[in-house]
């Protein structure tokens, strides 16, 4: 997979051992001794920064808690995973490693299988946005939410009593929601029909994270079980935290290879467990922000922003795959390009603020009177491209000239003054399949440059590209 991880011990006999360990791994382990060196390293240029650290608590010049602290206080360093490496044995240290801010705490010595399952769990979840951080404004150094809804916890057991125990241990302990679910109830949930408007619903049942009990099924049933909600689209961005009965080493690096978040035991504290899954909690809501970015980018690059039209970008080739089916199935396709009439004079007389405003009913109207599966694009400033699939002249001719007529029969309101009447030109070309795109969006252009010449405010047909 590749990495560079920072191992930070006091002791150089660990850094040797883990260096060598890391490197048969195939990352590129960096190496501090102490909290400051730590703290540099992790806060440097992009380029040199740690994908991941390993902390060793007991540094010489700071507690590992004030550095953990240090790290997630800084944009730099805040979504950096770190792993607490600690000879403690008693569950408060672990609790103050994750309040502090650590994503998980192995025992010394940690077992080579674990260590490294763990480690490539963590290094998966970073590198799913890795590309995102290229993108201007994605927003990765962005303060978190100061508020966090509560979150949605789903037990999952075929025994009653244990979600019922573990809801009364963490009462008091989160505010998050916790629901108990079957297995075959979870599973349903993975096969939801969640498009995003489903899950943009309030009060939809989503869960944030999947708490999956293991029973006398044994084991195995809970692999299979977090394999099944890793792989449907509805669950796999839920965090899984598989709750086992004296897990052991094979085990448990075996769960986090194949996708859990966490795997914890069932006799683990409550404060603990609750900390844990408020980790879980956050580090999944982080994902879906990112994700919500990277969606958010992708269609700024296709959508004209004043007019929430596609844009140049995009109807290019939406316009190609139109045009190859069309050729699939021998059906025609039609071609408009729109032009505002003396928008110029718009802009001069009135400002640019009414000229956005011009621009944007006329996009409304044109919108109002096409099919949804027609194609629509402001291509230019006043220019837009209008693609008619399985249309010949006679729906073609229809269509442009009921634009026509939207555009022109009723006043665009201004804030500052009276309505102002606009009119289009159109130039319109129809493909029967035999001619390149580029030619048929060249006939329509000299179509709409004849509608100009004849006096604007009228529809000019090429009968044929072909």
């Amino acid at each position: 997979m590749g990495g560079r991880i920072l191992i930070v011990d006091d002791v150089a006999t660990n850094r040797i051992v883990y260096r060598a360990r890391l490197s048969a791994a195939f990352y590129d382990p960096v190496l501090a001794s102490d909290g400051e060196s730590c703290l540099e390293a992790a806060q440097s240029g992009v380029g040199s920064r740690p994908d991941l650290i390993l902390l060793d608590l007991n540094l010489p010049d700071m507690p590992g808690h004030e550095v953990l602290r240090r790290l997630r206080a800084d944009p730099r360093s805040r979504d950096i995973p770190v792993i607490v490496l600690t000879a403690a044995q008693d569950a408060a240290a672990r609790l103050a490693a994750f309040a502090a801010g650590a994503d998980d705490v192995i025992l010394k010595p940690a077992s080579d299988r674990v260590l490294l399952a763990r480690v490539r769990n963590l290094m998966r979840s970073q590198a799913e946005f890795a590309g995102d951080a290229a993108l201007p404004g994605a927003g990765f150094a962005e303060a978190p939410a100061s508020f966090e809804p509560p979150g949605m916890l789903a037990v999952v057991t075929a025994l009653p009593s244990v979600a019922a125990d573990l809801q009364a241990a963490l009462t008091g302990l989160m505010r998050d929601r916790l629901v108990a679910l079957t297995r075959t109830q979870a599973l349903a949930e993975g096969l939801a029909d969640t498009t995003i408007s489903d899950r943009a619903t309030p009060g939809r049942s989503q869960a944030d994270v999947f708490i999956v009990a293991e029973d006398d099924s044994g084991p195995g049933a809970s692999l299979r079980l977090l394999s099944e909600l890793k792989s449907h689209q509805a669950t796999r961005h839920a965090a899984v935290c598989l709750l086992v009965r004296g897990s052991t080493h094979e085990s448990a690096a075996m769960a986090l290879d194949l996708g859990a978040d966490d795997v914890v035991d069932q006799s683990i504290p409550a404060a603990e467990l609750a900390v844990r899954l408020r980790s879980l909690v956050r580090r999944k809501r982080l994902g879906d922000r990112q994700r919500a970015r990277m969606q958010d980018s992708l269609r700024l690059a296709m959508v004209d922003p004043l007019t929430g039209l596609y844009n140049r970008r995009y109807a290019g080739p939406h316009l190609s795959a139109i045009a190859a089916r069309a050729a699939e199935t021998g059906t025609p396709y039609a071609v408009m390009v729109v032009d505002l009439d003396r928008f110029k004079r718009v802009n001069d007389l009135h400002g640019h603020a009414a000229g956005d405003l011009v621009l944007v009913e006329v996009a409304r109207r044109l919108t109002a009177n096409l099919r949804d599966s027609d194609l629509l694009a402001r291509i230019g400033g006043e220019e837009f491209l209008i693609v008619l699939p399985s249309s010949g002249m006679a729906d073609a001719r229809r269509v442009a000239e009921r634009l026509c007529q939207a555009v022109e029969e009723r006043p665009i309101r201004l804030p500052s003054g009276p309505g102002l009447t606009v009119t289009v030109s159109i130039g319109v070309a129809v493909s029967d399949g035999g001619a390149s795109v580029d030619a048929v969006v060249e006939q329509a252009d000299l179509a709409l440059l004849d509608s100009k010449v004849s006096g604007r405010n009228q529809v000019t047909f090429r009968l044929s590209a072909a």
